[in-house]
């Protein structure tokens, strides 16, 4: 029977099943952090069950985590003890915690790939809705709830209806200037925001090939703000040579053998999916989202779609748009780069190319925030930093920030935000912030105008 790449890696982990009912499936890894962890501590030591395997967990601290001075006491309360309750819970049950101050600090969807934890045909789950991001590497990879946390926490396993299966294949030349983050919002904005709900996405064709392994990550990352459980894309060269040398990934002859498996992981031809939907990579462009959720998203260089549909009207109503109207030259007073969605070298590269020999606009307020203190490190050893710098610009130091606003980094009300984060929904950035998500490049060109632009018009050869 021919298998896709999704059957291939749930099957070798069903532990077992139900006839017509739910599976047992093993998980590999099992990512932490401190906000939906405490929950599921405490449930375990309520009813006196130890942690089944400590050593396939790994704990970080991001969502609370301030981005400037984390060498001083967090000042916030809650955050403060959230981030020590996540100490004393690893310590007690022996889990390996890169807490704030840790070299290998920062997010946990940042950290876990850069350091050869994510691997290709692995099962890997954590609290959080964007490990979707860690199917980039051909594992399944998806964000569970508090009690399935505990339950994960007791068993390594998790009680699960097998999702149906979905391909999205994206063939073609991808136009000056667009970057993965501009692939996944056409994808969601052409298919919406229900289009994956009760399935697993894989991502195929030439464009997701020719992607880097980070380009891949942030189109992964996003496959939840389509409904899909998760996405993932096939293992390949690319792939192998990412994790090479990488601190937990596998080396030598076990790295070889593992390849070697890893390699048979792709979906066999002829093999059949529920669903899936073929997109011409030139009808692509860099994308802008006008609305409150991110399948609400045009080309930079369309105009708002003009509908009567109530929820449309509300959204706009928030973002204090108009139907019809265009967002270019639309003043914006806040940029934010950073996220699990786009805060890695990649994307600061870009964002540095781009900023080269210009400056910010003095009315905009930007917050670059690395994904890990290795990212931050790269930054600074590229000479990004200097490049930032020269041109207005201040880093800030890792954490998820502004894009869910749950340490100090918050959009004021009323205030629009170009960011690279990956959900636009009211008050995520902060309570009445407008948020609208782009590229890494469209979000600097932002800061440096003070306004949107079309960055097709303008875009110098090197900057990509």
């Amino acid at each position: 029977m021919k298998k896709t790449l999704f059957d291939k890696v749930w099957d070798s982990h069903v532990v077992d099943a139900i006839e017509n009912g739910p599976q047992v499936l093993y998980i590999d890894k099992h990512l932490i952090h401190e906000v939906t962890s405490p929950q599921a501590f405490e449930e375990l030591e309520k009813r006196g069950i130890s942690v089944a395997r400590p050593d396939k967990i790994v704990a970080t601290a991001d969502h609370n985590t301030p981005t400037i001075n984390q060498h001083l006491p967090i000042k916030d309360a809650n955050s403060r003890k959230q981030l020590e309750q996540l100490t004393q819970n690893c310590a007690k049950n022996k889990i390996t915690l890169y807490g704030l101050g840790h070299k290998n600090n920062g997010i946990v969807h940042v950290i876990a790939p850069e350091l050869g934890i994510t691997q290709p045909g692995m099962t890997m789950v954590c609290g959080d809705s964007h490990t979707s991001t860690h199917g980039a590497f051909g594992s399944i990879a998806f964000g569970i709830g508090t009690s399935q946390v505990a339950q994960v926490f007791a068993s390594q396993c998790l009680l699960l209806e097998k999702p149906k299966k979905m391909r999205v294949l994206v063939n073609g030349k991808l136009k000056k200037g667009v970057l993965p983050k501009d692939v996944i919002l056409y994808i969601i904005a052409k298919l919406g925001t229900n289009s994956g709900t009760g399935y697993f996405c894989e991502y195929a064709g030439d464009v997701f090939e020719n992607m880097s392994m980070e380009g891949r990550m942030t189109v992964c990352n996003m496959s939840i703000e389509m409904g899909a459980r998760g996405g993932m894309i096939s293992p390949d060269q690319k792939t192998f040579d990412y994790l090479k040398g990488k601190e937990f990934a596998p080396k030598g002859a076990e790295l070889d053998k593992k390849i070697s498996y890893w390699k048979s992981l792709a979906t066999d031809k002829g093999a059949v999916f529920d669903k899936e939907h073929h997109i011409d990579a030139s009808e692509i462009e860099p994308m802008i989202t006008f609305g409150t959720n991110p399948g609400m998203g045009i080309k930079i260089s369309e105009n708002i779609p003009k509908t009567n549909e109530r929820s449309f009207e509300k959204s706009l109503a928030y973002m204090n748009f108009k139907k019809g109207a265009s967002l270019i030259d639309t003043p914006i007073n806040y940029v934010f780069i950073g996220s699990c969605t786009n805060s890695r070298i990649e994307d600061f590269r870009v964002a540095a190319n781009y900023v080269k020999g210009k400056q910010k606009a003095d009315n905009v307020t930007a917050w670059l925030v690395p994904g890990s203190q290795n990212v931050a490190k790269q930054i600074a050893e590229e000479g990004l930093l200097q490049i930032f710098e020269s041109a207005g610009f201040s880093l800030r130091q890792p954490g998820c920030s502004a894009c869910l606003a749950m340490n100090d980094d918050k959009i004021p009300s009323g205030e629009y935000c170009v960011s690279t984060s990956n959900r636009n929904f009211e008050g995520r950035q902060g309570q009445g912030a407008r948020t609208i998500l782009a590229s890494p490049l469209v979000a600097v060109a932002t800061a440096v105008s003070g306004k949107i632009v079309d960055i097709t018009k303008t875009l110098e050869p090197q900057v990509l």
